[in-house]
């Protein structure tokens, strides 16, 4: 049993209440799970500055001043590092794959938590509460979140295996339920040349959809595939810098419900994590039905 938010905004004047709004829908998921959480943010100014690359980073142990000067090596631009908890956002003006590559060369062993032009990964292990405080998640702006509450099932309890999966270009997954044929699809995967960090299913699911875009597919596309190729119960978000996207399983065993206003989208495994939105006594609220992918684009 996992907790699933996340949030859509189309209005700009509730940009700045972004972060605001998916802390408490965060930690009305608490007793879902509380061992680990992570959330994903599109758009922060301070933490994604715009113009520039940005890569989150977890499992470092240098200080911030080493890890710019380690990871500026090699790049002809300055590089900031600004550290939340035990997240290190990296952020310099160049494509987000050089960032990437050189991120990967100063640290091989640190995880990379996610990467992109404006998202911005954190995670960590221990109660919603306690980390959404230390990331000050609050202060947060942007015009997406998407967030994750974990009760482990599959793997250990540890950064690399909290949600969420981050392992495209601004891309992530976050997932509720389990795969059961995760193993498989994962030799498949390494044997076509896919890395995994972790050995959680929902990294399959990651890896997975992350591939297919790649590979041209839109969301929709993808995530149909998905549904078609793996076994198990699920509720999944999936999300990229311009589009929102959900799916559950083909019995629909896992919950989640999803609103719509004329100012934002949100879902949750719960009702409950959606009723401080302001205006949701307005909303259409509805229970997404089985392998019928809900998508909303920017």
């Amino acid at each position: 049993m996992c907790g699933i938010v996340g949030l859509h905004l189309r209005n700009p004047d509730l940009h700045p209440r972004l972060g605001e709004l998916l802390t408490g829908m965060l930690c009305e998921m608490s007793n879902r799970g509380s061992d680990s959480a992570g959330v994903a943010v599109y758009g922060d100014p301070t933490w994604t500055p715009p113009g520039r690359a940005c890569v989150s980073v977890l499992e470092v142990s240098d200080g911030p001043d080493a890890v710019r000067d380690a990871v500026g090596t090699g790049l002809d631009v300055p590089v900031s590092v600004s550290v939340l908890d035990a997240t290190y956002l990296v952020a310099a003006e160049v494509a987000v794959e050089t960032l990437r590559a050189a991120v990967s060369a100063a640290y091989p062993d640190a995880l990379i938590a996610g990467f992109g032009n404006d998202l911005a990964v954190l995670k960590g292990v221990g109660d919603p509460k306690t980390l959404t405080d230390a990331w000050g998640l609050a202060g947060a702006s942007g015009w997406q979140g998407v967030g994750h509450t974990r009760m482990a099932t599959e793997s250990a309890v540890t950064p690399s295996g909290a949600h969420p999966y981050a392992v495209g270009p601004d891309q992530c997954l976050v997932h509720n339920g389990s795969f059961a044929n995760h193993a498989t699809i994962r030799r498949e995967l390494r044997a076509a040349g896919v890395h995994f960090d972790s050995e959680n299913d929902t990294e399959v699911g990651a890896r997975f959809v992350a591939d297919r875009l790649a590979k041209g597919y839109d969301v929709e596309t993808a995530l149909k595939d998905l549904c078609s190729t793996f076994d198990g119960f699920y509720t999944l978000l999936v999300s990229n810098r311009d589009s929102f996207a959900v799916v559950r399983d083909a019995i629909a065993c896992k919950p989640a419900v999803i609103a719509e206003t004329d100012d934002w989208v949100a879902m949750a495994s719960e009702y409950r994590a959606l009723s401080g939105l302001p205006g949701v006594e307005h909303a259409a609220i509805w229970e997404p039905e089985p392998e019928v992918v809900y998508a909303w684009t920017r």
